[in-house]
């Protein structure tokens, strides 16, 4: 399995400089304004680079100034690497974005690096620097192999938010039914994959994210997906015991986000993306559904990369401390460590981790 072993970051929102490596769970605890949803962000900001929209993001996100670590006075640019893991060696990407004019950034570096297993020397390819997008791209289409890889890897770090349930929320619209290639980062085609996956493999994928939704919501019966003339479907179901199909707006906030997290996490294997970031998944869930959406994390994670943002000590109990990164921000900077269970022993013998974490002897506390 390919993953992502070490996030090099610098000059990033509250993000000073970090160091931060990897394992296939990663769950970040801290209290509000410490910078967890920062380092999350700093993952969306890489999909749209990776989608050719590094301005348009800059451009929605307040400007330079608003993802500069406390402005570009104090800091000019914004310099990330990521290694990744591979069959045959570590690929590694490296960019410097600098601040330009028009509050701005461009790009000062862009690298890619390949060190082959049992090789001392890596291959590099430089992709210039004043460019305002990226460069994989190009670099991709002309063939060159690192790039593919990387480009692939970049592309397949996916975040995804299921905040917003509201009446006008695009998973509560219907969708096209040939929008259904991977789940979109707000959940807005998930009838169409639903469809798919019923469809497909012999509904095995599609069976499972049945069953697991119904013991969210115990009486949910199934999915009534009919596209209709216009080859659109939306997220009608059924309830147990009735034959009247309802539709996506009687489903309460905290089922569809439940439904949402479970389709996520149980899509076939083959189709997980590379890492999936996702930030407060607690929010709106029953303490009870909480546990089954951990364990979905859980086993996920023995075929992906997981990085979670949470503030729930009850979410937090379902996870082993060498999962944790604690997430404190110290003066003007946040700081990132992950906790070590050795060192917890004695106090899990007696305390559960969401309570040491309360009690705040791991850092990261809520008070």
């Amino acid at each position: 399995m390919n993953s992502l072993q070490r996030l090099t970051l610098s000059g990033f929102k509250s993000i000073k400089t970090t160091e931060i490596n990897l394992h296939p769970l990663n769950i970040l605890i801290g209290a509000n304004g410490a910078g967890k949803s920062n380092l999350i962000s700093f993952f969306k900001m890489l999909n749209e680079i990776m989608a050719g929209r590094c301005q348009q993001y800059i451009g929605t996100s307040g400007r330079a100034q608003s993802l500069l670590h406390f402005g570009p006075k104090i800091t000019p640019q914004i310099e990330a690497k990521l290694e990744f893991q591979v069959d045959n060696g570590v690929d590694t990407y490296h960019m410097r974005l600098f601040h330009a004019a028009g509050d701005t950034l461009i790009f000062a570096e862009e690298t890619l690096t390949f060190l082959e297993t049992g090789r001392v020397a890596p291959r590099i390819d430089q992709l210039g620097a004043g460019h305002q997008e990226t460069q994989i791209i190009k670099a991709a289409e002309e063939g060159k192999q690192t790039a593919k890889t990387l480009r692939y890897l970049l592309n397949r770090c996916r975040v995804y938010h299921f905040h917003d349930t509201s009446s006008t929320a695009d998973v509560r619209q219907s969708c096209y039914v040939g929008d259904n290639r991977w789940l979109m980062p707000d959940a807005g085609n998930l009838a169409a994959l639903l469809l798919r996956f019923r469809d497909e493999n012999s509904g095995l994928a599609y069976q499972h994210i049945i069953g697991t939704i119904s013991l969210i919501a115990p009486f949910f019966d199934d999915f009534v997906l009919e596209p209709d003339t216009s080859n659109r479907v939306i997220l009608n179901w059924r309830e147990k015991g009735s034959d009247r199909v309802f539709g996506p707006h009687q489903f309460s906030d905290g089922t569809l986000r439940a439904i949402c997290l479970a389709t996520l996490l149980l899509q076939p294997e083959n189709e997980l993306p590379e890492l999936i970031v996702v930030d407060e998944p607690e929010l709106g869930l029953h303490p009870y559904a909480l546990n089954i959406v951990a364990d979905l994390f859980s086993k996920a994670a023995l075929h992906t990369q997981i990085l979670i943002s949470t503030q729930s000590s009850s979410f937090l109990n379902n996870f082993d401390p060498d999962d944790i990164i604690t997430v404190n921000r110290e003066g003007k900077e946040s700081q990132f460590s992950r906790l070590n269970s050795t060192e917890l022993e004695v106090w899990l013998d007696e305390y559960s981790l969401g309570e040491v974490w309360e009690k705040n002897i791991i850092g990261g506390g809520p008070h």
